[in-house]
């Protein structure tokens, strides 16, 4: 990944989860959104149902893909499905940080050159609780703080964090890693299940490169008017 830079446009930090069950309400947003959105994510819900041919589909349109699996396996295993996702020519594939060194080794070493591998840090849906339930007792943020340097060691390009830990990972990191927040809810929509979560400006301004949204946008009845609208929220 090339370092971010702020003159990224508004239009090329958003990126649209495809969260849907099935193929044909994904490619129909995709239509509906031609030439305001430029990226999207597809999860495992989608690719379970689909597999790669949505992928395909996706790209057919000249849009973007970020897969988003998070992948976390043996390092074998894992180092054969970035190689895979690189065939199907995805720009962004997720690994779970928690997986370790060498299993993001592998997954680097498998890498294509224009694919960007992303570490997960800790959920946003993920809480105190989630963490000790998993035998992890250590604070949210000295989690997310302490997987970053992993990945960072490990050679990944990028990281998924919650925007409540942008501002202290850029100051760990500096500017070469990029950070892509999921967990973003415009001012006018509802918080859902994301329990750390803030607003797209919000977001920007702490130093995320890229956010992920869906909902706002996928379940407005005038999906193009929510994009809209949150690109108008992000360029003032």
């Amino acid at each position: 990944m090339k370092s971010p830079s702020s003159t990224i446009s508004p239009r090329d930090r958003l990126i649209v989860a495809l969260d849907f069950p099935a193929k044909a309400k994904a490619l129909a947003l995709v239509s509906a959104l031609a030439g305001a959105v430029s990226t999207y994510k597809i999860g495992l819900q989608l690719y379970t149902a689909e597999g790669p041919e949505i992928i395909r589909a996706v790209a057919a349109t000249g849009a973007k893909i970020f897969l988003d699996l998070k992948l976390h396996d043996i390092p074998s295993t894992v180092a054969k499905a970035v190689a895979a996702a690189g065939e199907l020519s995805v720009q962004m594939l997720t690994v779970h940080l928690s997986g370790g060194h060498a299993m993001l080794s592998a997954a680097v070493e498998a890498r294509s050159p224009n694919l960007s591998l992303l570490g997960v840090t800790v959920l946003t849906s993920a809480t105190l609780e989630t963490l000790s339930e998993t035998g992890v007792n250590s604070g949210i943020e000295e989690q997310v703080l302490r997987l970053a340097d992993l990945g960072q060691k490990s050679g990944i390009d990028g990281l998924i964090t919650s925007p409540h830990e942008v501002r202290i990972l850029r100051e760990r990191l500096g500017r070469q890693m990029k950070l892509i927040t999921p967990g973003v809810r415009p001012i006018w929509s509802a918080a859902n299940d994301q329990k750390r979560f803030t607003t797209p400006s919000e977001a920007l301004k702490s130093g995320a490169d890229y956010l992920v949204i869906g909902r706002p946008i996928t379940a407005d009845p005038d999906p193009r008017a929510a994009v809209d609208r949150l690109l108008a929220e992000i360029t003032d």
